[in-house]
C-alpha cells in the first residue's frame, strides 16, 4: 500500500508541506513551473535549497507581486504567519469570502477533484473562523487566511497530493508550539483559536519551543488529507523529503515526509458458524444472500455428518468484529440453528484496486492485488462473460484477446 507519512514534530504550515511533498517527486523544477501555471493573481512560487540544524531540504517561498514577505511585513513574528494576516505586506488588503475564493479556484487548469480539494480545505478554515468569531460562514471574510499566498499554499499541496496519489496518509501527533502569537485581533494563545478548532480530536502537544508552529492553513491541510493520526507504521520508504520553514529553532524547523510501501498489518474478523440438518438448499441459499447483503466478508458451507447419522452442513459467516452481533441476529432469523459458535481471527490481505481498460470489445475491469512482494492481476469475470456471449467466443479466447490488448 502506497503510504505517505508526515512527521509534524515541528508543526506544519502550507509552505513547509509544499516543500516536503515537492522533494518526493521527480522533475522538481517542472513541478514548480506547473504550480506557477495555476495562474493565481500576483503569485510566484520559488523553490530553493535550505538547511536546518545541518539537514538539507527545500524551502518554497510564495512571492506576492514579486516580493517575499518578511517578518517586518506583518504582526506575527513567525515565519509561517503569512498564512493569516490582515495585509499582504504591500498594503494590498484581501477580504475574500468563499465565493471570491471559488472564482479564483475555478480558473485553475487542474482537475475538478483538485478544485474540490482546495475548496474543502478552505471550508475547514471558514468553519473554524465562523466558530471562533461567532458569525455565519457566509459572512466570513478571509482577512487573515484568505490572501493569495494562502490560496497558493493550499492549491500547491492539493496538486502535489493528487500527483503522489497515496493510498493512505498517516500524520504524527502535531507539535503546535507554545506561548502567544500576535495577529490582527491582538495577542492570542498558541495554538491560535482557529488552529485549535481545526485540530479537534487530533493528537497535539505543546512543549518548550515558544512560537506558533502549526498554522490554520497547515492544520486544515493535515485534517483534510490525513487518513489517520498516529505513530509511523512499519514501512519501506522509497523517498524522503524535508520541507523547511524560514525561522531557526533549537530543533530542525521542518516537516519530514516519507513515501513508500506499507504492508497490511491485518485486521480482526469474526467467524460465526452453526450446524443445521433441517433446512432446504433453497433456504440456505437465500440466507447466504441475506448475510452478504448485510456486509458479510465471506459466507460458505461445508458438509458434515451429524448426530443420529444425519447429513448436515456447517454455515460459516465471516464479518468484521463490530458487525458480529448484527450478523448473529440474522443467522438466528434466517436459519434453524439454536446456537452459534464464534472464533476471532487475524487476517492478512493484499491491497486491492480496480482498473478499467479500453479494449476493442469495450471496457473491461481488471482487479489488481498487491502487497508482501506479490502482484496479482485478474480480469473481471462478468466482463469476460459478457463479451463471450456477445461475440460467440469462449472465456479463454476473450481473456487471451484482452490480455494481448494490455501489452
Amino acid at each position: 500500500m502506497k503510504t505517505l507519512y508526515l512527521d509534524c514534530s515541528m508543526g506544519a504550515a502550507g509552505d513547509m508541506l509544499t516543500a516536503a511533498l515537492l522533494e518526493l517527486l521527480p522533475a522538481r523544477e517542472k513541478m514548480v513551473r506547473e504550480l506557477n501555471g495555476l495562474g493565481i493573481p500576483g503569485i510566484t512560487y520559488v523553490c530553493e535549497a535550505a538547511s536546518k540544524c545541518g539537514i538539507g531540504g527545500t524551502h518554497v517561498s510564495v512571492r506576492v507581486h514579486g516580493e517575499e514577505e518578511s517578518e517586518e511585513m506583518h504582526e506575527h513574528g513567525h515565519d509561517h504567519a503569512h498564512e493569516h494576516h490582515h495585509e499582504d505586506g504591500h498594503g494590498h488588503h484581501h477580504h475574500s469570502g468563499m465565493h471570491e475564493i471559488g472564482q479564483i479556484v475555478e480558473k485553475f487548469p487542474v482537475s475538478e477533484r483538485i478544485k474540490k480539494d482546495v475548496m474543502a480545505v478552505f471550508g475547514l478554515i471558514a468553519e473554524a473562523e465562523s466558530h471562533v468569531h461567532g458569525v455565519p460562514i457566509t459572512e466570513i471574510h478571509f482577512h487573515e487566511v484568505g490572501t493569495m499566498d494562502a490560496v497558493a499554499d493550499i492549491a500547491a499541496v492539493c496538486v502535489l497530493m493528487d500527483r503522489l496519489a497515496p493510498d493512505q496518509v498517516i500524520v504524527s501527533p502535531v507539535h503546535v508550539g507554545s506561548g502567544q502569537v500576535k495577529c490582527a485581533h491582538g495577542i492570542l494563545p498558541v495554538p491560535a483559536p482557529a488552529t485549535a478548532y481545526i485540530l479537534k480530536d487530533v493528537p497535539i502537544y505543546g512543549g518548550e519551543i515558544r512560537g506558533e508552529l502549526c498554522t490554520p492553513t497547515g492544520a486544515a491541510l493535515l485534517q483534510y488529507f490525513a487518513t489517520r493520526f498516529g505513530a509511523m507504521p512499519v514501512m519501506r520508504a522509497s523517498v524522503i523529503g524535508y520541507g523547511m520553514g524560514k525561522k531557526d529553532f533549537p530543533a530542525a524547523n521542518c516537516v519530514r515526509a516519507l513515501f513508500g510501501e506499507t504492508e497490511d498489518a491485518g485486521d480482526t474478523v469474526a467467524e460465526l458458524s452453526c450446524n443445521v440438518d433441517d433446512m432446504t438448499a433453497e433456504a440456505v441459499g437465500y440466507a447466504m444472500e441475506v448475510f452478504f447483503a448485510a456486509g458479510a466478508l465471506e459466507v460458505y458451507t461445508t458438509p458434515v455428518g451429524m448426530k443420529k447419522s444425519r447429513p448436515g452442513i456447517v454455515i460459516h459467516v465471516m464479518c468484521r468484529e463490530d458487525k458480529k452481533d448484527e450478523m448473529a441476529a440474522l443467522i438466528f432469523k434466517h436459519t434453524t440453528t439454536i446456537g452459534i459458535r464464534e472464533n476471532l481471527s487475524r487476517r492478512y490481505t493484499l491491497h486491492r484496486s480496480v482498473e478499467t481498460m479500453q479494449t476493442p470489445f469495450g471496457e473491461v475491469r481488471k482487479k489488481i492485488s498487491t502487497g508482501y512482494g506479490v502482484t496479482r492481476e485478474k480480469f473481471e469475470y462478468e466482463d469476460l462473460a459478457r463479451i463471450a456471449a456477445e461475440r460467440g467466443m469462449s472465456i479463454d479466447e476473450v481473456q487471451g484477446a484482452v490480455t494481448a490488448c494490455g501489452k
